[in-house]
């Protein structure tokens, strides 16, 4: 044994264990398609590197990963956030049009 000493062979280190990485999920939806990727992620990752890190914008080419809104568990947060352990990193795709509009051309359509 080539790599042994005295007090035997080096310890084995695992992801799963060490201290220094957490897991997150990051999640984004389309009309016609959803993905949330379990990820392992290095503590104090931010959500945009957190991002980056899943592959999700491989996976959907939309996804502009510099600019993209972000939120964790459904509140908007900032992309340089920290996520924490078992947060849910959400993906957020922009609006088409402004609720407020939406909801007067609602109203417009319906009093015709």
């Amino acid at each position: 044994m080539a790599n042994d000493d005295a007090r035997g062979p080096a310890p084995q280190t695992s992801l799963i264990d060490d201290p220094g990485w957490i897991d997150v999920e990051v999640a984004y939806a389309r009309p016609d398609a959803q993905l949330t990727v379990p990820c392992r992620v290095p503590v104090g990752t931010s959500v945009r590197d957190a991002l980056r890190l899943s592959g999700l914008a491989e996976a959907f080419s939309e996804i502009d990963v510099d600019a993209c809104p972000l939120g964790i568990f459904g509140q908007a947060v900032d992309g340089a956030q920290r996520v924490g352990p078992g947060d849910r990193v959400e993906v957020y795709r922009p609006l088409r049009i402004n609720p407020r509009e939406a909801r007067r051309e609602r109203q417009r359509g319906g009093k015709s």
